[in-house]
């Protein structure tokens, strides 16, 4: 079940990529309420509400997820796995978001069901181009399962 307002799970644990992830968004007037998660534990966690988010309505799923790979504890190749292994969590949408430039994470995060795989360019118009046509396509455009 989705939220009344879409909300956008953020996997990253780099506090300046999650700062400018967050301003290209707003800056783009995508004003979906947006959790940070940090690592691929407190991901899982908040998504099916568990541990230190127990009391959280894991009924309601994000609208989309944009998820790092290179995440302590549970890689993020791991935590699209486990989404993809559960009912509750398989349909929505993970938009890989990471400065990997392995093709081997590229072709894994597909077969792992990624929904889109996204390299972080490094220049802040270009990222916050890319986070623009991200947060229209699947928070304003795509239509849910």
């Amino acid at each position: 079940m989705l939220d009344k307002t879409p909300t956008l799970l953020l996997v990253e644990d780099d506090p300046g990529d999650e700062r400018l992830t967050i301003r290209a968004l707003k800056k783009h007037n995508i004003v979906n309420d947006i959790v940070v998660t940090r690592d691929g534990e407190e991901a899982l966690e908040w998504l099916f509400g568990t541990g230190r988010y127990s009391d959280r309505d894991a009924t309601l799923t994000p609208a989309a997820i944009l998820l790092d790979l290179n995440l302590p504890k549970i890689s993020g190749l791991d935590v699209l796995k486990r989404i993809r292994s559960d009912d509750r969590t398989r349909r929505i949408p993970v938009i890989v978001l990471t400065t990997s430039s392995e093709e081997a994470d590229r072709l894994t995060s597909y077969d792992r069901g990624a929904n889109s795989f996204v390299r972080k360019p490094v220049d802040f118009l270009q990222f916050s181009e890319a986070v623009r046509i991200l947060g229209l396509n699947w928070l304003i455009f795509n239509e849910a399962p």
